[in-house]
């Protein structure tokens, strides 16, 4: 079996404190884009990934279904790798669903998002369709209902570098961004509240992770609203039609690669 395993931006990103399980809390709202990666699954002696010679997801997905056999997979990769765009755990969610699609006695909705929440903050989300607010460690997930009528336009910056994940929270911790936490969260819901034409999401806090100048610059060239996605270092920019983001997308292609794309809601 095939299939796609879409790229996500994170309309808003705000962390809090460290819980008692040692990950922080976090709001966040989960956007698909149809950037894609493509995933191949089906049955074999042994379970071997093939395509991507960096994936550990994949194959940690396949072994966490604790299938009688292994899986060959193949991953087919389009979406920047270590980017912010959640392209790992869209492939992992992807082979996920895929594999247990093939059971003989499929796993329910809810253990595979068990299955996925223990691989990654990011994975349940690409088990559901649509927007999605997730809360918690992220992993807690309420549907959302947003306009979907917009462009998104991707920029990778040339020559960025995103740190581990590990060392963007320990930054984040060593500047006390935690501070405000509840007033930010608040923040994100209410503008969630008052969302009815695409514009209005750019009342959405900005990411608390990561940030950039070329946000800024994104926005001068037409975007609603620019931020960088998860914890970077790829930004994205909104815009209310595709030729205005054409547009931005040639003025900007010196700082980096550009994606066009739309708003997906399901894999």
């Amino acid at each position: 079996m095939t299939g796609p395993a879409p790229a996500k931006i994170n309309l808003a990103l705000v962390v809090g404190p460290v819980r008692p399980d040692g990950k922080h809390e976090l709001v966040t709202v989960y956007q698909r884009v149809d950037v894609t990666d493509r995933i191949t699954v089906g049955p074999a002696p042994e379970t071997t990934v093939t395509g991507f010679p960096g994936d550990t997801l994949v194959r940690d997905a396949l072994e966490a279904l604790a299938a009688p056999h292994g899986w060959l997979a193949r991953v087919e990769k389009r979406i920047p790798v270590a980017a912010g765009l959640g392209g790992g755990s869209s492939d992992a969610a992807t082979a996920l669903r895929l594999a247990n699609a093939q059971l003989a006695q499929p796993r329910s909705a809810a253990e595979l998002h068990e299955l996925a929440a223990g691989l990654g903050a990011d994975v349940p989300f690409f088990l559901h369709d649509g927007p999605r607010l997730g809360t918690g460690d992220g992993t807690a997930l309420a549907p959302l209902e947003l306009p979907q009528d917009f462009w998104v336009l991707l920029l990778l910056p040339d020559g960025a570098v995103k740190p581990s994940t590990a060392e963007v929270y320990a930054a984040f911790d060593a500047r006390d961004g935690a501070a405000g936490f509840e007033a930010r969260a608040a923040a994100v819901r209410d503008a969630l509240a008052s969302v009815a034409r695409p514009r209005d999401l750019a009342r959405l806090p900005a990411n608390d992770l990561a940030s950039s100048p070329l946000a800024g610059r994104l926005v001068e060239h037409g975007a609603f609203r620019a931020d960088v996605s998860g914890a970077g270092p790829a930004l994205y920019g909104l815009f209310t039609r595709r030729a205005d983001a054409a547009r931005a997308a040639r003025a900007l292609r010196g700082l980096g690669r550009t994606w066009i794309a739309a708003p997906a809601w399901y894999g």
